[in-house]
């Protein structure tokens, strides 16, 4: 049994780590790869293969505190719009060099908030995408919905353009937790957005939910969670609050004294995680959860799941390409980041040139270790038998490798020739466990706590 003191030498609640969601992490990304190499990675896609899409909206109409993404207010519609005719021209680029037969097995809307387009916005880029690829048989369209930012008018459009999940961001239903991150969103609210999804048939919702915010105790979680279950959810994202206010600015608008210590972080997630449990999800990964008839599970249940930029995914293409304003994309050669500033990505689309402005060529070492680190991230076990066919690596190699990591954590890790297990009750320790793996220099910029 691994305790509190155990965790706490290993360093569990002073930790600042990364949560992996590519290895290297984006803040290892450089300036030596740039439009050409975009292009060319997008023009070595299979013909007749798949592709997911992400498409960034980096606007909102209101900035909430707790948020680090990258997002911008605007009080009226003009820089919307403007945004709206790059990213079409982008998808006209991308139409230019993509392979003709790709299909699209992953289409994603993120921000910001995608939400804050008019219909007529919405139905001008589902248009255009449709004319950059085709959707897969068994595609997915997701989009990210405010609750306080949503219609009628707006939800007929996505489901028409073949909307099948919508993903709600929650965060706390407590008001007073709501006032202090400066995300006023009550539960009457959210439950008519998802009475509004269901009844346009879009079955598959995701939510997001935080905990470590200000002020939170285990029975406020408590109440926030056992209200998203009243709403039925088919799949949660437990977040950690990560508080980077030299990072993000408006984080200086949330008081530092009335968060919770690192010690109490690890109960409130306890006690969602238990709750979530009781109520028949599957967990999933460090931080998510699933309905038993959910794609996750399903994913989990036959070793395909995977980790990317929005977290755990049951998609198996090999290729995202993200559009829009500091857009992520990943392929086989590597990583690419659109230029972040919108002013900058906007001016280099209209000179029709891609705005690569940063990302990473992968090793053979890279490989090795991004599939190490997934393993560890999606199945707690690290799989010698894939490692030594597909990497190349020697069975003798990874037994000293992994020799290594479990004396580095006290001996809690299980090691045998089949490969790494992390029991259960280490669980707590996974990302600091990948975190060894990582052969680049940690930099505790963007990252967050370990719990």
């Amino acid at each position: 049994m691994v305790t509190r003191t155990q965790l706490s030498r290993l360093g569990l609640f002073d930790a600042k780590v990364p949560r992996y969601t590519s290895y290297p992490t984006a803040p290892h990304f450089s300036g030596a790869v740039g439009p050409e190499d975009f292009r060319s990675w997008i023009e070595s896609v299979p013909e007749d293969g798949t592709i997911s899409l992400y498409l960034h909206v980096p606007f909102c109409r209101r900035l909430c505190w707790f948020c680090a993404c990258r997002t911008q207010g605007t009080a009226t519609l003009g820089p919307v719009e403007s945004y709206v005719e790059t990213l079409k021209s982008e998808l006209d680029l991308l139409r230019a060099h993509l392979p003709r037969g790709v299909k699209l097995s992953r289409l994603h809307w993120g921000g910001g908030t995608p939400t804050l387009l008019t219909p007529d916005l919405m139905r001008a880029l589902i248009d255009k995408i449709s004319e950059v690829a085709d959707f897969a048989e068994d595609a997915e369209f997701s989009v990210e919905i405010d609750p306080n930012e949503i219609d009628g008018a707006r939800l007929d459009v996505l489901k028409a353009g073949g909307m099948n999940r919508a993903s709600i961001g929650v965060q706390d239903f407590d008001e007073g937790i709501q006032r202090t991150i400066g995300r006023l969103q009550g539960y009457d609210v959210t439950r008519r957005a998802v009475e509004m999804i269901r009844e346009r048939g879009v079955s598959s919702l995701n939510a997001d939910i935080l905990y470590g915010l200000p002020d939170q105790t285990r029975a406020r979680i408590t109440e926030s969670v056992q209200k998203l279950l009243s709403l039925n959810p088919d799949r949660v994202a437990l977040y950690g609050y990560a508080h980077v206010p030299w990072m993000a600015k408006r984080q200086q608008m949330i008081p530092s004294d009335r968060l919770p210590t690192p010690d109490e972080r690890l109960d409130l997630f306890e006690t969602a995680r238990r709750l979530f449990a009781w109520d028949g999800y599957a967990e999933i990964g460090i931080d998510h959860f699933a309905a038993p008839h959910d794609g996750l599970t399903v994913a989990q249940k036959t070793g395909r799941l995977r980790r990317n930029f929005q977290g755990y995914t049951d998609d198996t293409s090999d290729v995202l390409i993200g559009v829009g304003a500091s857009a992520i994309s990943k392929f086989p050669q590597g990583y690419a980041q659109n230029a972040p500033a919108t002013s900058a990505h906007t001016g280099r689309i209209r000179e029709g040139s891609f705005s690569t402005a940063r990302g990473h060529v992968l090793t053979e070492e890279d490989r090795l270790r991004g599939r190490m680190i997934e393993m560890l991230m999606c199945d707690f076990r690290i799989r010698s038998a894939e490692l030594v066919a597909r990497h190349g690596i020697a069975a003798d190699e990874l037994q000293r490798r992994f020799a290594e990591m479990n004396a580095a954590f006290d001996g809690l890790l299980e090691v045998s020739e089949e490969g790494l297990f992390v029991p259960q009750d280490a669980r707590p320790l996974t990302r600091m466990i990948a975190r060894h793996l990582d052969a680049y220099e940690l930099s505790v910029a963007g990252h967050s706590s370990a719990i």
